[in-house]
């Protein structure tokens, strides 16, 4: 553990070493210039038939990344002759701006809103296929309208304690396990101040639950939006898109992290990249002992245990430090001085 701790502290010491170069990003034009061609000759074709929404669509937006990539390689070139390294133009970030909206799209699907769900629709599990919830006008009508925007992000999780002193305030979105309304809340219709004491700490962030994850989370979601919705309605109770949780799960089982379920922080990490220009982790940690052999509980502020049957989070941990070291994000494991707290 001694070597390990020394070998990790000194990797993250190191400076990122951002690792495409600029023929790697030219290739990765290619790629999506390849993608763009193709798809632009199959909407030529269809076009003669028929009016496809879909491939307009998408050969739109192969236009406009094809066209990033061209403007990134550009970037690349003109810096390369006035720095030595390049923070944000490298492989992991590659990935982000491009891989991760291509295939899951934050910025339009990862909440349900009234603009993406409809009344009636039929809303799949993340991961039941067996079962569906249809959409009522009661619930619908207190979705948010639309995409929820964010500027600059602090997402906590689990209805994270907050402190001046230590973890900061300053939350945007924090996420609640509809197994702790479960478990803490079990009076929640009849005596919902215990809640609304505790979510009224962090002002007018969002409470965003996996209402569709499984199906035991839906009452409990369900519960919690019909009862703050009337009290806190500056503070919206949010409900994860289970297409984009479904979609991001296949995107990292593609490239070989097998787990049951990602974890929620695994989750909006992905979510942050793709989002914002800088992404700062703190607190992500797999093992039960910090750098300097103390002990560290799963979650800072209770004393649960991992499940370690659901989450793989030494492997997810693997692909954070990767992210890392090619300058996607900043992983923080040291103890944070008071500059660092938000």
């Amino acid at each position: 553990m001694e070597s390990f701790t020394e070998e990790l502290d000194d990797f993250l010491k190191c400076p990122h070493k951002p690792n495409t170069t600029e023929q790697e990003l030219n290739r990765c034009v290619c790629v999506f210039i390849s993608i763009y061609s193709f798809f632009s000759a199959a909407f030529t074709h269809f076009q003669n038939l028929a009016s496809f929404f879909f491939f307009s669509n998408f050969t739109h937006k192969c236009k406009n990344h094809t066209h990033k990539m061209q403007n990134a390689s550009h970037l690349l070139q003109n810096e390369a002759l006035h720095s030595k390294y390049h923070k944000h133009i490298s492989k992991a970030n590659t990935f982000a701006i491009i891989l991760i909206p291509f295939c899951c799209n934050a910025t339009g699907s990862l909440f349900l809103t009234k603009r993406n769900t409809a009344v009636n629709q039929t809303i799949p599990y993340e991961t039941d296929t067996k079962h569906t919830y249809r959409m009522n006008a009661a619930i619908h009508n207190m979705l948010p309208e639309v995409r929820v925007y964010f500027f600059f992000l602090c997402f906590r999780f689990n209805l994270a304690l907050i402190n001046d002193s230590d973890v900061g305030l300053k939350t945007d979105l924090i996420t609640i396990n509809p197994s702790q309304i479960q478990r803490e809340y079990k009076n929640l219709e009849q005596d919902p101040d215990p809640l609304v004491e505790r979510v009224s700490v962090y002002g007018n962030a969002s409470l965003a639950m996996p209402a569709f994850a499984y199906t035991f989370c839906t009452g409990k979601s369900m519960k919690t939006l019909k009862v703050l919705h009337p009290i806190r309605p500056q503070q919206p109770v949010v409900f994860f898109s289970p297409l984009y949780l479904r979609t991001l799960d296949r995107f990292w089982k593609g490239r070989g992290l097998k787990e049951i379920r990602l974890s929620s922080g695994f989750m909006l990490i992905n979510t942050a990249l793709e989002l914002c220009e800088h992404v700062h982790v703190y607190g992500f940690w797999p093992f039960g002992t910090d750098l300097q052999d103390n002990p560290v509980p799963y979650h800072y502020y209770d004393a649960l245990s991992p499940h370690r049957y659901m989450h793989k989070m030494p492997e997810e941990f693997v692909r954070l430090l990767q992210l890392h070291s090619q300058g996607a994000l900043t992983l923080h494991l040291q103890p944070c001085s008071s500059n660092t707290r938000l």
